[in-house]
């Protein structure tokens, strides 16, 4: 299957427009390609306790998981202040990381980095988070 950055982009950004960021104003959006085709949309939610608060990547492959997904090409994450666009790249956390490294296969899931106007920056989640701990390192 092809992967359409633009339209991945495009739909993170969308999903960032939803974003509930009353602390830190920090908007991030994610769209998270399936095996199957299809596509789950995640934004930032944030918690007056601060822990509490969950990220768009996370909250998309949630989404994802809860519906039956467990195969998963593709994840595209656009983020910044929410009072303007995102013209910088927006990299995901140590966290998200390591749940995308849960459910993907790290050699071939590509994370995806967008802004405003499309650009992007593709990596591997294997160059996003070299040495990765996953389910195959508990039976080695």
């Amino acid at each position: 299957m092809v992967i359409d950055e633009k339209k991945l982009v495009s739909l993170a950004l969308e999903a960032r427009g939803r974003a509930y960021v009353p602390y830190s104003h920090w908007a991030v959006g994610a769209a998270l390609l399936t095996k199957s085709g299809k596509i789950y949309q995640g934004c930032n939610i944030e918690n007056a306790a601060y822990t509490p608060t969950n990220c768009a990547e996370r909250t998309a492959f949630f989404k994802a998981v809860s519906e039956g997904e467990k195969e998963f090409l593709a994840i595209a994450v656009v983020g910044g202040y929410d009072t303007s666009e995102p013209e910088k790249i927006c990299a995901p956390c140590g966290v998200c990381r390591q749940v995308m490294m849960e459910f993907c296969d790290p050699k071939t899931f590509r994370v995806i980095l967008g802004t405003k106007d499309g650009a992007a920056v593709n990596r591997t989640l294997e160059e996003m988070l070299p040495l990765g701990f996953g389910p195959d390192d508990l039976y080695a």
